[in-house]
């Protein structure tokens, strides 16, 4: 029988710690401005939604959902198919982007620097989600399944 004192360990301490202290970032006025820029049939970044049970309200335009908890493993396959792709931005994000975004945007970051890659990026998009909400309707414009009494409770 389990001890009921016994503290289970976070998701993310089956995975090493990223050398990476402090991720690059990217504030959502610069994210709004990289989503309205013209295209011309691709894009040069590709965001990552990081929030798995709390994916919920709607997402950022064009977001991909690869839950945090799921996304270690995954890295060498992403960056190779980022790389096909010509991505130079990978942008992260969470709800708040101070832990999951931080976490995957810095486990990236050493992925690119062990590969030599000088070209790709890796961000957290600062204050996340919740920030991107916060700022108001022209970012809120910008979000796919957007739900208002979703984020009015939070």
């Amino acid at each position: 029988m389990a001890d009921a004192t016994e503290v289970k360990a976070p998701w993310y301490a089956a995975y090493p710690v990223a050398r990476t202290q402090t991720p690059a970032a990217i504030d959502r006025a610069q994210l709004l401005d990289l989503i309205k820029a013209p295209q011309n049939g691709s894009k040069s970044y590709v965001l990552v939604d990081l929030r798995r049970i709390d994916h919920e309200g709607g997402t950022i335009r064009g977001s991909i959902n690869l839950p945090a908890q799921s996304l270690f493993p995954s890295i060498p396959t992403l960056y190779a198919l980022f790389k096909a792709a010509e991505i130079e931005q990978v942008i992260w994000y969470c709800g708040s982007s101070r832990g999951r975004g931080n976490r995957a945007a810095a486990w990236f970051a050493d992925y690119v620097e062990d590969q030599g890659d000088d070209r790709m990026q890796s961000l957290v998009l600062a204050e996340g989600i919740k920030g991107w909400v916060g700022a108001g309707a022209g970012y809120v414009a910008m979000m796919d399944e957007y739900e208002k009494d979703t984020w009015e409770e939070k």
